[in-house]
């Protein structure tokens, strides 16, 4: 019998990938419905505009304003006078000099263009403001 041949006492040379193909499907299952969850960030109810979207750089840099006037960048808490250091910084803004802006609906003006302020006293040439969109209108 050559070295090959399995008969009884010999142990089975071969390995069964099988179930290891299926953990790995359901991790990557699992995995693609919870990585949309863990980019949704900061809850906020957005305005609602008609306006035609921007083109934005693949993974723009997000400072989020809350109903309660609490302010993220990204997804840490900071109050407003820290905002401009943190922008200064940050090495991505000095590239792109672009800020993407998520303020809550119900926010005073002011309350918004004072982040808009700091932005700009930062050095960043583009805020975009996100909104939601605007349902159709039913004639």
């Amino acid at each position: 019998m050559g070295p090959s041949s399995s008969g009884p006492g010999r142990p089975l040379a071969e390995i069964n990938v099988t179930p290891m193909v299926d953990v790995m499907l359901v991790l990557l299952i699992i995995f693609m419905v919870t990585a949309p969850l863990i980019q949704q960030g900061v809850q906020v109810k957005l305005p609602q505009a008609s306006a035609a979207s921007l083109d934005v750089q693949n993974d723009p840099l997000v400072v989020t304003l809350t109903r309660e006037r609490k302010l993220f960048f990204g997804e840490v808490e900071l109050p407003l006078a820290q905002l401009r250091d943190r922008v200064l910084g940050n090495l991505k803004l000095r590239e792109d000099k672009q800020v993407v802006l998520h303020a809550d609906r119900d926010l005073a003006y002011g309350v918004v263009m004072d982040v808009i302020a700091a932005l700009k006293e930062a050095g960043v040439d583009g805020v975009g403001l996100v909104t939601d969109p605007l349902a159709p209108r039913t004639p």
